[in-house]
């Protein structure tokens, strides 16, 4: 009688393959195009009859749009050392990188401006950011601080915010777009904690991705309306440089650049 023997269970990085493509809803014709090889290739890779060499593992994290703390892990996952640094934020090889960051910071100015980790914790942030920690618990501005905590817990930011439901939807709907593309265990409790702090019967879903809108703050000075823009560092090749995030805020209106800009001529003055 013949010796059979079950098929042998496909690798970590198998099944991780599968999982990132299933994630990014991608044919395996699809990717395979993208990162230069063949479906029937592709097909052993992620069934484990194929072990891919390095460069085609960086070929398909590329293709696939990881982060590079995760292509790190894919490449790991194969059985491969991680081809991206990732520095502590004080290290002397991002330096030049953070001295730019605290210019573009000190240049926006009289407006607010935050340099952000990928789960809002606070790296830098310039002095007009004090406009928006006004009347903040001193809980919530002890470090780590987490702007996004403080944006919309009801001891930080959202007392003060006019249009809370509407803008506390489009912070959680960015983070769970974030989170969809780039899984992340941490991220989700911290969704979970920020709805929390969202006022009774506000929608939240799939329906309102997109949904942005201004900031409306109140302030001792009057009512702030800020638009806010986002800038990555995504041709960075240092894992840290590229989960951090600018966040600045722009005045929307008249009233507001002239708010902003007696601010700061009163703190400088």
């Amino acid at each position: 009688m013949a010796n059979l023997t079950a098929p042998a269970e496909p690798s970590p990085f198998a099944r991780e393959m599968r999982r990132r493509r299933s994630l990014r809803r991608m044919s395996q014709l699809e990717l395979a195009t993208l990162a230069g090889t063949t479906q029937r290739h592709l097909s052993f890779i992620e069934s484990g009859r194929s072990a891919p060499g390095r460069a085609m593992v960086v070929r398909l994290a590329e293709s696939l749009g990881l982060t590079l703390r995760e292509r790190n892990s894919l490449l790991l996952a194969a059985g491969f050392a991680p081809a991206y640094a990732e520095s502590p934020r004080d290290a002397a090889a991002i330096e030049p990188a953070m001295t730019a960051l605290r210019s573009i910071l000190t240049g926006h100015l009289p407006y607010p401006a935050v340099v952000a980790g990928p789960r809002g914790e606070l790296v830098l942030a310039n002095e007009a950011f004090g406009v928006l920690t006004e009347g903040a618990a001193a809980h919530l501005l002890e470090p780590p601080v987490n702007v996004l905590r403080l944006a919309l817990h009801p001891e930080g930011m959202a007392p003060r915010v006019e249009n809370l439901a509407a803008w506390g939807r489009h912070i959680v709907e960015s983070l769970r777009a974030r989170a969809l593309a780039h899984p992340d265990p941490e991220l989700d409790l911290l969704i979970g904690e920020l709805l929390g702090y969202l006022p009774a019967g506000v929608p939240t879903g799939s329906d309102h991705l997109g949904f942005a809108v201004p900031l409306r703050l109140r302030t001792e000075g009057g009512e702030l309306r800020l638009l806010t823009t986002l800038t990555s560092f995504a041709t960075a090749v240092d894992v840290t440089l590229t989960e951090l995030h600018l966040e600045a805020f722009l005045p929307a209106d008249d009233t507001t650049c002239e708010l902003l800009r007696r601010r700061e001529e009163a703190r400088t003055g």
